[in-house]
């Protein structure tokens, strides 16, 4: 890839409306000053959301397993069956968790797991049925990417057919998590099972998943073995998935959250020396507003990048803020630990100069606090 010469020749494409390219993304990336790049991303998240409001879900991280077989570099989270502390809940216990999440007002809980081969398929879709029988208020937004792929590996089933069994059971959204960057290059150095997890391996979930009338997010874990040309790569993927999406009548990914990748516990640490800082994160949270114009939301996080750091991104493209995350087990395990409530939340949003509002998974709007 070769740069663009200026700031000004970006800017005056994206003011006018055109769709940047790689290589001005590249340009964006590396060289572009970060407050002239936040003032433009701020004007394209006006573009796209032009009330002055931050959204916000209030809602849950929950784990069913821990067991994994992917081994990837980057995780502190996954246990084989051998380890002690290695767990498989049952449905049961899960609609405990699910349960308890709803007392405290949740509308969505995010399930996720390891990618544990004695698990049928019954099993999650029991699950979601579950789910929407004892808390049908509670929006079930469960399995990433990867542990789609796992439940059509296990039960030999296309990834379609997956699909199409949890959606009978009551499933209507995705989560985007497993994709990390969407570049094989990069997908090669950080599992040690290559070529699991492949970048069109998860492409293929959520592109399936859009065609059943999902609606899903988009995600990227930088920060670690990636390089510049990498990232641009994983913007262009995403930016096309949603292309087809929106050309097959499908309203596709709702939102777009990036996030950094955490050191601790991991064992990709030992490669990399340190962990990216809020420059880099409001960099990304603004280039991701700018390169991906056919995605309404960009999800800046105050959870992953401290609150302080989540609240000026906000002045850099991002138009939600998230979940509140009660109970959050995976970033807990590479020795990193935030939480907030729903009046914290509010509280943050509001000192970034902002009208906070309640929303569904979504992005329906429950409620603004005026």
């Amino acid at each position: 890839m070769t740069t663009v010469a200026s700031m000004k020749d970006v800017a005056a494409k994206v003011l006018a409306g055109e769709r940047i390219t790689p290589e001005d993304g590249l340009y964006l990336l590396k060289e572009a000053p970060l407050l002239d790049l936040g003032s433009l991303a701020q004007e394209v998240r006006y573009r796209h959301n032009p009330d002055p409001i931050v959204t916000f879900v209030i809602d849950t991280n929950l784990n069913y397993t821990n067991i994994c077989d992917a081994f990837c570099t980057f995780c502190a989270f996954y246990r084989t069956e051998k380890d002690s502390d290695a767990y498989t809940y049952t449905v049961e216990q899960v609609m405990e968790m699910v349960g308890q999440a709803s007392a405290k007002g949740v509308t969505t809980v995010l399930l996720q797991g390891g990618l544990n081969s004695k698990l049928p398929m019954e099993y999650y879709e029991e699950l979601v049925r579950e789910t929407k029988r004892l808390y049908p208020h509670v929006l079930p937004h469960y399995f990433s990417a990867p542990e789609i792929q796992k439940m059509s590996q296990v039960s030999e089933m296309p990834v379609s057919e997956v699909l199409r069994r949890l959606k009978e059971a009551g499933q209507e959204t995705l989560p985007g998590g497993g994709s990390e960057v969407l570049s094989n290059r990069v997908k090669r150095r950080l599992s040690r099972l290559w070529p699991k997890g492949r970048a069109e391996d998860w492409e293929e979930v959520h592109r399936e998943a859009h065609r059943l009338g999902y609606r899903t997010t988009a995600t990227m874990m930088y920060g670690h073995l990636e390089q510049p040309e990498d990232v641009i790569e994983h913007l262009e993927r995403t930016r096309f998935l949603q292309d087809e999406a929106l050309v097959a009548g499908m309203e596709g990914f709702t939102a777009f959250v990036p996030w950094s990748y955490k050191r601790g516990n991991t064992p990709l640490a030992k490669r990399v020396k340190e962990e990216s800082g809020p420059n880099p994160y409001l960099r990304m949270i603004a280039i991701s507003r700018i390169y991906l114009d056919n995605i309404q939301h960009i999800q800046a996080s105050w959870f992953s990048e401290g609150k302080k750091t989540g609240e000026v991104a906000l002045s850099f493209g991002g138009d939600d803020f998230g979940g509140t995350l009660f109970d959050e087990n995976v970033m807990q395990e590479a020795g990193f630990y935030n939480r907030t409530s729903t009046e914290e939340t509010q509280s943050m949003i509001r000192d970034a100069g902002f009208t906070p509002a309640q929303r569904t998974t979504k992005y329906e709007i429950l409620r603004v606090f005026e």
